[in-house]
C-alpha cells in the first residue's frame, strides 16, 4: 500500500542531470543526518553520559556514534531484499524518512540529569534507527545512479553519490560552526548543540520533495517488465558461492581499507585535532571543513579517471599510500597544529614508571568503578591533560611515578585511603603534576596564534585527497560486480559491513588504543593494517570490472 502511494507520484523520466542531483540531495541530508553526531560527541558525552567518569563518557559516546554503524549491515540486507524486490526508488523514499525522524528526535530527548540512563538508551535508539536507515539508503541511490548512467561515464556519474558523504559532513561542520558562533560556546553547550539536529526537518522536506519527482531506475522497470526480478534476492545473494564469492572479495579487497581510509581522513582527524591536540572546537571544524571544501572535487575526477583507467587501481593506490604516510602525516599535524606540544614531547618525553598488575584498562561502564591505584592515576591525570607517555615496567609492589624529562614525579596509593581524603589528595597531585607539565613546556590548550594554518589544512586536505582516491570509484565498482537481478542486495551487504564495520567502528578503536597505550599516535596502526590487507587482497584476487553490462 505504501508502495502504491509513493510510486504513483512519480512523473515522467527526467534528464540525467536531474537523476544524479535528486539521488544526492537525498543523500547528503542522510549523511548530514548521520554526522552531527560525530561532530558534536564531546557534546553528547556531557548530556547523556554524564554518570560516568570522563574517558568512559567519551568512549561511551563514541560507541553509541558506532552503534549506528553497528546496524548498517543489517538495513543493508532488509532494504537491499527490499530494493531488489520493490524498487531502488521507493526503497531510498522510506530509508530517508526513518533517518530525518530519528534525527530529528535526537534533538528533543531530555539529559541525563533529567531522565537519567532512559536518556542514553533514547539516543542509542535513534542511533540504531539512523544507521538501519542508512543501511538501505547508499546502494539504492548508487544503484539508481549507476543503472541511469551512459556507457563510459558510470565512474563519473556515481562519483557524484561518493560526493554527498563528504558533502554531508561538511554541510554537519558549517551549521554547527553557524550555530555555535551565532549564540556562543555557553549557550550552544547547554542547549544550542540540538538546533543542527532539529534543523534536519526542513532538509528533510526539501529532499522528500526532490526525490518523489524521480521515477524507477530504468533497468528495474525493464526487470519487472519482463518478469526477471529476483523471487529470494538474500538467497541468491548470501547462499550460493559464486556470488558469496564476490561480496567477500568486495569487502576485503575494496570496502574494508576504503571505509578506513574515509573514517581516517574525515572523523579520526577532527577527534584527534580537538581530542589530541586540544585544538578549540570551532577552529577544528572550520579547518576539516577546508579541507573537505577543497578536496572534494577530486572525487569526480578520481570517478572520472577510474573510466578511463580502471576502478580498482586507483583504489588500491589510495590504500597503499595510507598505509606509507599516515604515521609522518599525523605527526607533522602535530607540529602544525601545536608546535608546543611536538616540542615538549621531544624535549621532555613523558614515561609512566609503574608495576604492569598495577595498571587498569580504564573503562567504567556503569560508573561504579574507582581506578585509585597509583599507576591509574597516574595515566588517568595524563590522559585528561591530553599528553601522550610511554610505558616503563617496574618490580612488583612499586609505587608509580611519571618522569617528565629528567624529574620525576612519584604518585600515590589511593586504593588505601578514603573517599574524601582521595578526592583531596588526587586534586592536589593532579596540580603538582599539571605545574610539572606545564614547566617542562607542555601546553593545556593549543594556541591558535602558532598553529601553522596553510600547512595544517594542506595536510587535512592529504588526507581528504586519499579519501577521494578510495572513494570516488566505489561505487562504480561494486555496481559492475554483481547482476542486477540481486544488485541492490549484494552491493550493499560489503558496503556496510566495511563502512559499518571497519570504518564506523575506527574512532572508538582508535581512542581506546591510544587510552590504553598512551601513544597517541598508536590509533593509527588499525587503519594501517586494514588498509594493507585490502592492497593485497585487492590486487591479487580482485577482477578489474569497468566497463561491463550491469543490464543483466
Amino acid at each position: 500500500m505504501v508502495a502504491a502511494a509513493i510510486g504513483a507520484k512519480a512523473p515522467a523520466r527526467g534528464s540525467n542531470r536531474l537523476v544524479i542531483a535528486g539521488a544526492s540531495a537525498g543523500t547528503v541530508f542522510e549523511w548530514y543526518d548521520f554526522y552531527l553526531y560525530g561532530s558534536l560527541a564531546s557534546f553528547i558525552t556531557e548530556h547523556f553520559f554524564s554518570g560516568v567518569n570522563a574517558t568512559t563518557g567519551y568512549i561511551f559516546a563514541l560507541l553509541a556514534f558506532a552503534a549506528g554503524f553497528a546496524v548498517r549491515p543489517f538495513g543493508a540486507i532488509v532494504f537491499g531484499r527490499l530494493g531488489d524486490l520493490w524498487g531502488r526508488k521507493n526503497t531510498f523514499l522510506v530509508t530517508m524518512i526513518l533517518m530525518g525522524l530519528s534525527t530529528f528526535a535526537v534533538g528533543l530527548l531530555p539529559s541525563y540529569a533529567q531522565i537519567g540512563v532512559a536518556a542514553p538508551v533514547a539516543l542509542i535508539l535513534m542511533r540504531l534507527i539512523q544507521g538501519l536507515a542508512l543501511g538501505g539508503e547508499y546502494g539504492g541511490a548508487a544503484t539508481y545512479v549507476a543503472e541511469h548512467a551512459p556507457e563510459g561515464k558510470r565512474g563519473l556519474f556515481t562519483s557524484w553519490i561518493q560526493i554527498t558523504a563528504t558533502f554531508g559532513l561538511f554541510l554537519s561542520l558549517i551549521v554547527i560552526i553557524a550555530v555555535r558562533t551565532r549564540l556562543g560556546e555557553d549557550a550552544f553547550k547547554a542547549w544550542g548543540w540540538r538546533i543542527p539536529f532539529l534543523v534536519s526537518a526542513l532538509l528533510l522536506i526539501v529532499s522528500l520533495w526532490i526525490r518523489l519527482r524521480l521515477n524507477e531506475s530504468p533497468i528495474f522497470q525493464k526487470m519487472v517488465a519482463e518478469g526477471t526480478t529476483s523471487k529470494a534476492p538474500l538467497t541468491e545473494s548470501f547462499a550460493r558461492w559464486p556470488n558469496l564469492k564476490l561480496v567477500l572479495l568486495a569487502l576485503a579487497g575494496l570496502t574494508a581499507g576504503q571505509a578506513v581510509v574515509w573514517y581516517t581522513g574525515q572523523f579520526y582527524s577532527l577527534f584527534f585535532l580537538e581530542k589530541t591536540l586540544k585544538i578549540e572546537g570551532v577552529l577544528t571544524n572550520e579547518l576539516v571543513a577546508a579541507a573537505l571544501l577543497l578536496g572534494t572535487p577530486f572525487f569526480v575526477v578520481f570517478g572520472w579517471l577510474s573510466d578511463k583507467i580502471g576502478r580498482k587501481p586507483i583504489i588500491l593506490a589510495g590504500c597503499l599510500l595510507a598505509v606509507l604516510t599516515y604515521f609522518p602525516i599525523f605527526k607533522a599535524i602535530t607540529v602544525a597544529g601545536n608546535p608546543a606540544l611536538a616540542a615538549a614531547s621531544a624535549s621532555s618525553p613523558v614515561t609512566v614508571v609503574a608495576d604492569p598488575a598495577d595498571c587498569a584498562f580504564q573503562f567504567d561502564p556503569v560508573g561504579k568503578q574507582v581506578f585509585a591505584s597509583s599507576c591509574d592515576l597516574a595515566k588517568s591525570a595524563l590522559a585528561t591533560a591530553g599528553v601522550s607517555y610511554a610505558n616503563q615496567a617496574a618490580p612488583a609492589g612499586t609505587v608509580a611515578s611519571v618522569k617528565i624529562g629528567a624529574v620525576t614525579i612519584p604518585s600515590f596509593k589511593g586504593e588505601v585511603l578514603p573517599a574524601a581524603e582521595l578526592k583531596t589528595q588526587k586534586a592536589a597531585w593532579a596540580k603538582t603534576l599539571g605545574s610539572a607539565l606545564k614547566t617542562a613546556g607542555y601546553p593545556a590548550k593549543a594556541d591558535p596564534a602558532k598553529i601553522n594554518m596553510p600547512v595544517l589544512v594542506g595536510l587535512l586536505w592529504l588526507l581528504v585527497l586519499y579519501v577521494t582516491m578510495v572513494y570516488g570509484p566505489i561505487a562504480a565498482a561494486l555496481v559492475e560486480m554483481f547482476p542486477a537481478r540481486i544488485r541492490y542486495t549484494s552491493m550493499s551487504l560489503p558496503y556496510h559491513v566495511g563502512n559499518g564495520w571497519f570504518g564506523g567502528f575506527l574512532p572508538t578503536t582508535a581512542f581506546a588504543m591510544v587510552a590504553a597505550t598512551g601513544n597517541i599516535y598508536y590509533g593509527l596502526w588499525y587503519p594501517v593494517v586494514v588498509a594493507a590487507v585490502t592492497f593485497v587482497v585487492g590486487l591479487l584476487f580482485v577482477k578489474e570490472m569497468r566497463g561491463a553490462k550491469i543490464e543483466a
